[in-house]
C-alpha cells in the first residue's frame, strides 16, 4: 500500500515557535523537547528516520538493548507528537529568510509557506559518491549506497564489491557475506576507520577478500552491473572483477550549498558553524546533529539526540528573552 503525504493546506500560512528542518535523532529529540517546553512545533522532513531508515537494527541507543532501527524511528515521531508535535513529511524546506517582525518565512518544495519564530535545522549530511563512469548511470541497478537497505535484493548472486573502510562498509560486507557467494571490500588505504570488532569479524570471513590500497575506476554493465574495474594504487595493476552490485560505502558530505543558501556560516568542509548551545550566525535559528560542527566525527543516534535536546532549550530560552 502506498501511503498518502500529508496535506499542506492546514498549515499554510501558520506560525509556529519553532519550525524543525529534518526528521532525524536530532530532529525529533528537537521536537520532544521544544513541546515540553510547550512550544507549539512543526517538524518538516523529506523522510522520517533520517539515517536511521538506512540501518536494520539499533544496538547502542542507552535503555534499548537491540532495537530494529524503524521501531526507534516509529517512537521517536510518535513521542514527539505525543506532547504535541505536528510533523509533515515527505518535502523538503528550500529557503527560509528573516522577516521585519523578527520571523522565519520558510518554503518548502512542494510550496508550503508557513512562519517560524525560531527555526532548528537537523538536516543531517548526504551520501558521498565514488564519481567514477559508470556510477550515475547504474544507480539503482545494481550501484547502492545502503548495504543494510539492499543486501537482501542480492540473495544468491556470485558476488559484489563494497567500497569503504569505514564502519559501514565492513557491515555491510558482513552482512553480504550471508547473501552472496563472494564479497570484495575495496579501500583506497590499508588503514581502517571501522571500528576493530567489525574488522576483526569481517577478516574471520572465508568469502570475504579484502583489497587494499585499492580503488575503484570503472563501473560497467549492460542492463545492471557485471564488471568492476579496480586499481591498485602502488603498484598500478589494473583488475575487472566480474560481480552483480557495488555497495558505495564511503561517508558522508554536507548540503553545503543548501546552508549557504539560507545564509548560515559552514566550516571548510561545509558543516554548519555552531556553538556550544547549537546557535548559529543567525538571530533565532540553532543546528543540530550531523550538519554541524559539532559532531566531532561520532556519528551516533545519541549524540545527535543530545544536540537536539540543546537547540530545543537554546530556542526556548531565546523566545523567552525575545518576548516569545
Amino acid at each position: 500500500m502506498r501511503l498518502r503525504l500529508p496535506k499542506t493546506k492546514e498549515l499554510e500560512g501558520k506560525t509556529f515557535d519553532t519550525v524543525i528542518i529534518g526528521g532525524g535523532p536530532a530532529g525529533f529529540s528537537a521536537a520532544i523537547y521544544t513541546s515540553r517546553f510547550l512550544m507549539s512545533s512543526l517538524v518538516i522532513a523529506e523522510n522520517v528516520g533520517g539515517q536511521l531508515t538506512l540501518t536494520d537494527k539499533v544496538d547502542d541507543y542507552p535503555g534499548t538493548l537491540e532495537v530494529p532501527a524503524a521501531d526507534l524511528v516509529r517512537n521517536f515521531k510518535k513521542h514527539a507528537e505525543m506532547f504535541g508535535t505536528r510533523v509533515h513529511w515527505g518535502d523538503r524546506v528550500e529557503t527560509f529568510k528573516r522577516l521585519e517582525d523578527g520571523r522565519y518565512e520558510i518554503l518548502t518544495r512542494r510550496g508550503l509557506k508557513l512562519y517560524g519564530r525560531t527555526v532548528i535545522v537537523a538536516i543531517g549530511s548526504k551520501r558521498r559518491k565514488l564519481g567514477v563512469p559508470g556510477e550515475r548511470e547504474f544507480a539503482g541497478r545494481g550501484v547502492s549506497y545502503c548495504s543494510v537497505c539492499d543486501a537482501p535484493f542480492f540473495a544468491g548472486k556470485e558476488a559484489v564489491v563494497v567500497v569503504g573502510g569505514g564502519d559501514a562498509a565492513f557491515e555491510g560486507a558482513l552482512m553480504l557475506s550471508g547473501y552472496v557467494k563472494k564479497v570484495y571490500l575495496v579501500h583506497r588505504r590499508k588503514q581502517f576507520r571501522a571500528k576493530p570488532f567489525y574488522v576483526e569479524k569481517v577478516l574471520t570471513l572465508p568469502n570475504v577478500e579484502i583489497l587494499v590500497d585499492t580503488v575503484v575506476e570503472e563501473i560497467r554493465g549492460e542492463k545492471t552491473v557485471n564488471e568492476v574495474v579496480v586499481k591498485n594504487k602502488i603498484t598500478g595493476e589494473k583488475k575487472a572483477l566480474k560481480v552483480d552490485g557495488v555497495f558505495i560505502e564511503i561517508g558522508f558530505e554536507p548540503d553545503i550549498e543548501w546552508a549557504r543558501k539560507n545564509g548560515l556560516n559552514t566550516d571548510e568542509r561545509g558543516y554548519i558553524v555552531v556553538d556550544e548551545w547549537m546557535r548559529t550566525n543567525l538571530p533565532g535559528v540553532f543546528a543540530a546533529g550531523d550538519c554541524t560542527t559539532m559532531w566531532l566525527g561520532f556519528r551516533q543516534v545519541v549524540t545527535a539526540a543530545a544536540m537536539g535536546a540543546v537547540a530545543a532549550y537554546s530556542a526556548f530560552n531565546y523566545l523567552a528573552e525575545h518576548g516569545g
